[in-house]
């Protein structure tokens, strides 16, 4: 009777646990999208550094102030040589992600984010000479398939908001692979993650912010006909945006990989559908089954990375695959992949 009680509690705190990260993402996306189209806000630069700073705060007061998490300490040294770089790029991909929600749909962004685990292996295959197995090659023909179709078919096709949202995708894979070397030894999670890296990434947005939109956003002020409530919007985005962080650590801890996978690949179908009921851009059905093709390739990829893991480490390699070189499982985290 215990055993029934725990399984049935693990079971509604994994649920409790996705229902509530896709509660945080979705919001957040549709807010920032709000925010550009319907606040006429258009500043993807500065809305980047709000989050950042709301983001930073937000981990100070949980890991200093409330004490929820201890803090993983970082000799200075290491902060500048190896977080620093890690913060760039974290930017990059913040900034490329908002700077795309102002010129393209929610579900097409959404979309395009989905080929970050073909930029993933690609890069590693292509810059760090890794092997991998051919199942995943293959799990990335569908991934790649339905991008072209969903892109193609896209009736609010913008070649500017693409671009940001495709290399969005490689600097998500970028931090990703730098992942791997720079914060080597360190077992982040995502609130010490934001702990570091939010300071550094505020502090390289602020200045080209202030330079490229500071008037803009000067005069917004001035013409804006609801202006509190519009700051509301905008500062509870960057308050989501933390609490989306935290919501990735607490469903990372109440679920399985394989979960946490197909519970991602829905929630871009959430996102997506929330976004068409409330900004209701055109989907032509070519290109909603792009979507889908896409969403079902990802699930494909998730499992047969998932497989791969399970591999006993004893399994004979095939006769093309050099013996010193392979490569099973690509360096591609999906859990930490939609910190904000």
């Amino acid at each position: 009777m215990e055993e029934s009680r725990l399984c049935q509690w693990s079971v509604i705190r994994s649920v409790l646990a996705i229902v509530q990260w896709w509660g945080f993402n979705v919001t957040v996306i549709i807010m920032n999208k709000w925010i550009f189209q319907k606040l006429d806000f258009k500043f993807p630069l500065s809305v980047s550094c709000i989050h950042f700073i709301c983001s930073a705060i937000g981990a100070y007061l949980v890991i200093k102030v409330l004490k929820l998490k201890p803090l993983i300490s970082v000799n200075p040294e290491d902060r500048w040589r190896r977080i620093f770089p890690m913060s760039f790029v974290f930017c990059i991909n913040i900034v490329l992600g908002n700077v795309s929600l102002r010129y393209i749909p929610v579900s097409f962004m959404q979309t395009i984010k989905s080929f970050t685990p073909a930029t993933t292996v690609f890069l590693q295959w292509l810059v760090w000479r890794k092997y991998f197995d051919s199942r995943i090659w293959a799990s990335l023909i569908p991934i790649v398939g339905g991008i072209l179709l969903t892109s193609i078919t896209e009736l609010s096709f913008n070649m500017f908001g693409f671009c940001a949202a495709l290399f969005g995708c490689l600097a998500t894979s970028t931090k990703t692979i730098l992942a791997e070397s720079l914060l080597h030894g360190y077992s982040f999670d995502s609130i010490n993650t934001v702990y570091y890296m939010a300071p550094f990434a505020t502090m390289i947005l602020a200045v080209p912010a202030l330079l490229l939109e500071g008037s803009g956003v000067m005069e917004w002020f001035h013409t804006c006909p609801s202006l509190f409530s519009s700051l509301i919007i905008i500062f509870g985005s960057g308050v989501l945006a933390f609490c989306l962080n935290f919501s990735i650590f607490y469903v990372i801890h109440s679920t399985t990989a394989v979960t946490f996978n197909v519970a991602g690949n829905l929630k871009v179908a959430v996102a997506v559908t929330c976004s068409w009921l409330i900004f209701r851009n055109p989907i032509s059905s070519l290109n909603a089954i792009g979507c889908a093709i896409t969403l079902i390739g990802c699930t494909f990829y998730g499992y047969v990375r998932h497989k791969l893991s399970q591999q006993s480490p004893g399994t004979p390699l095939t006769p093309r695959t050099p013996r010193g070189k392979m490569e099973l499982i690509p360096l591609v985290n999906e859990k930490l992949d939609d910190k904000v």
